[in-house]
C-alpha cells in the first residue's frame, strides 16, 4: 500500500513505526460556527482512509482536536455576549452531531486545547530552554531561523517570505516569519498563569502538544486540510522536532483538497459554503458521502447540486442492485455444474474485487475503486435478469463484495438481507403462493388485490418465468 506524502512529494510505502498499530492525529475544528462542506470533506476522507486501514487489520488510533481557544472564538463569544466557553461547546456538540449523522467513526479522543495548558507551557518551557524561543513584549515567539529544515513541508523560503510579505509584522518579534507560542493576556480574554504572565496558548503548538502527549514522540499520520499547510503544519513540525529530538516528528503528512464554488474555496471568510446541517436535511448523509467519495482525496472537489443529484442517482442504483440480488437468492439454490454466465459473472466480481483493492492501496483512490463497484453492479444486474437459474454462490459473492464496500465507505447502512428472514418472510411467502393458486384459478382480481396491498405496505412482487419475487421498496 503507497500514500503520498507532503513532506517528500511522492507516494511511499506505507510502513506503520510500530507494525499492526497506526498512530493517527487530523487537526479539528476551531469551534466558532457551524461545520461545512469543507469540514466534511476531511473528515469523511480520513474516515475513509481509517476505515480501509481498519479493513487490513491494522489498529488505528485516532486523535482529533478542538481548538476552542482563539481570536475568532473570543470575538464572537463577545458579540453574542456569552462567554468563550458557552460558545465552543455549542458549537463542539454540533460537530459530533454532524459527524454522527455523515456516519464517521468517533476518534479515540477529541482533546480540548483549554484543557492542555499545563501541557503546553511545559512544552513551550523546553523550547525556550533549548534556545529556539524567546520572550518578546507581547508573547513568547518561536525563532524560526534556528531550525536550519524550516519550509521542508511547504517548500517554504524564509527570503520569499519576507519579500512576498507573507508574514505578520511585529517589531516585538526578533525575526518578521517568527511565529507565536503564548499570547499576553489583554482585556476580556481568557487566560491562565504561565512563568512568562498570564496568558494563552497560540495555534500552532496546540496540536503539537496533544499530539505528542496522546500519540507519543513520534506517530505515523498527520492529516488536515490543504490550507494547514502553511503556517500550520510547517510551525508544528520546527517546534515539535525541537522539542521531541526526532526528524521527521511525523512520518506520513496527508492533506484533502479544497472544495470549490465557483472556482473559489468554499471558506467561511468568503462566506460562500453550505453547512453540513443544511446539507444533511437536504440529502441523505450517505448521498453526502458518495459525493465526497467519486473524487480523489487529494484533488480539489467542485460542489454543485447537480453533483449531489448524480450522486443520489448512483446511491438508488447500487441500492437496487443489493435489492434485486436479496430478492433472486431466496430462490435459488447451489449448482454443482456452472454455466458460462456463472462463471463469466464469478470473475468480474473477483477481478473487480481485486482492482478495488489495488485502487485502495494506490493513495487511497476512491474515484477508481467505485469505478469496479458499479462495474459489478452492472454486471450482477445482467446475471440476475437473464440467468435462467442463477448460482447461490454467485449472488453471495456479490453481496459479500458489496458488504465490504459498504463498510469501507460508510455506505449501504440501510440494507440488510436479514431484514427479510423470519415470520415476515414465511407470511409473504403464503401469501405468494395463495396468489398463485388464485391466478392458477383465474381469480385474478382477487390476486391482483394481494399484490397492491402488500406494495402498499412496502412489499413488491415482482413475476418472471422463474417465478415470483418479492423486495422492500
Amino acid at each position: 500500500m503507497k500514500i503520498y506524502n507532503t513532506l517528500t512529494k511522492k507516494k511511499e510505502e506505507f510502513n506503520p513505526i510500530d507494525g499492526h498499530e497506526v498512530k493517527m492525529y487530523v487537526c479539528g475544528p476551531t469551534v466558532y460556527d457551524y461545520a461545512h462542506l469543507g469540514h466534511g470533506r476531511t473528515y469523511v476522507a480520513f474516515d475513509t482512509i481509517r476505515r480501509y486501514l481498519e479493513h487490513k487489520n491494522y489498529i488505528v488510533k485516532l486523535i482529533i482536536n478542538f481548538t476552542d481557544i482563539d481570536d475568532k472564538i473570543i470575538n464572537r463569544a463577545n458579540e453574542k455576549r456569552i462567554t468563550p466557553k458557552e460558545l465552543a461547546d455549542k458549537f463542539i456538540k454540533s460537530f459530533l452531531e454532524d459527524m454522527e449523522k455523515l456516519n464517521i467513526k468517533p476518534a479515540e479522543l477529541y482533546p480540548r486545547v483549554s484543557e492542555h495548558v499545563d501541557d503546553i507551557i511545559k512544552f513551550i518551557e523546553t523550547l525556550i530552554e533549548k534556545g529556539y524561543a524567546y520572550v518578546a513584549d507581547d508573547g513568547v515567539y518561536f525563532d524560526v531561523k534556528k531550525f536550519g529544515d524550516y519550509g521542508k513541508l511547504s517548500n517554504i523560503n524564509l527570503d520569499e517570505m519576507i519579500a512576498g510579505h507573507r508574514v505578520e509584522k511585529n517589531l516585538k518579534k526578533k525575526n518578521p516569519e517568527d511565529f507565536a507560542l503564548w499570547k499576553f493576556a489583554k482585556p476580556n480574554e481568557p487566560k491562565w498563569d504561565s512563568p512568562w504572565g498570564e496568558g494563552r496558548p497560540a495555534w500552532h503548538i496546540e496540536c503539537s502538544a496533544m499530539g505528542i502527549k496522546y500519540l507519543g514522540e513520534q506517530f505515523d499520520i498527520h492529516g488536515g486540510g490543504n490550507d494547514l499547510i502553511f503556517p500550520h503544519h510547517e510551525n508544528e513540525i520546527a517546534q515539535s522536532e525541537v522539542y521531541t529530538g526526532r526528524s521527521p516528528w511525523v512520518k506520513y503528512w496527508m492533506h484533502t483538497g479544497f472544495v470549490m464554488v465557483d472556482r473559489e474555496k468554499m471558506s467561511k471568510s468568503l462566506g460562500n459554503f453550505i453547512t453540513l446541517k443544511d446539507l444533511i436535511d437536504k440529502y441523505d448523509s450517505e448521498v453526502i458521502r458518495l459525493f465526497l467519495l467519486q473524487r480523489h482525496y487529494r484533488s480539489p472537489l467542485d460542489y454543485s447540486e447537480e453533483g449531489l443529484l448524480d450522486a443520489k442517482t448512483n446511491l438508488e442504483k447500487l441500492y437496487n442492485t443489493l435489492k434485486n440480488v436479496d430478492a433472486t437468492i431466496r430462490s435459488s439454490h447451489i449448482k454443482h455444474n456452472l454455466d458460462d454466465i456463472d462463471i463469466k459473472t464469478y470473475e468480474t466480481i473477483r477481478n473487480a474485487w481485486i482492482n478495488f483493492y489495488n485502487a485502495m492501496d494506490d493513495d487511497f483512490n476512491t474515484p477508481e475503486a467505485l469505478k469496479y463497484v458499479f462495474e459489478v453492479s452492472n454486471v450482477i444486474n445482467r446475471y440476475v435478469n437473464t440467468s435462467n437459474n442463477p448460482n447461490k454462490s454467485v449472488l453471495t459473492k456479490a453481496l459479500d463484495f458489496f458488504k465490504m464496500v459498504g463498510e469501507i465507505f460508510g455506505i449501504f447502512n440501510k440494507f440488510d438481507s436479514k431484514d427479510n428472514e423470519g415470520i415476515e418472510e414465511d407470511l409473504i411467502n403464503i401469501l405468494i403462493n395463495i396468489r398463485a393458486k388464485l391466478k392458477k384459478e383465474k381469480n385474478y382480481n382477487l390476486a391482483d388485490e394481494i399484490r397492491d396491498e402488500l406494495k402498499n405496505i412496502g412489499i413488491q412482487l415482482e413475476d418472471s418465468p422463474k417465478g415470483t419475487i418479492w423486495k422492500k421498496l
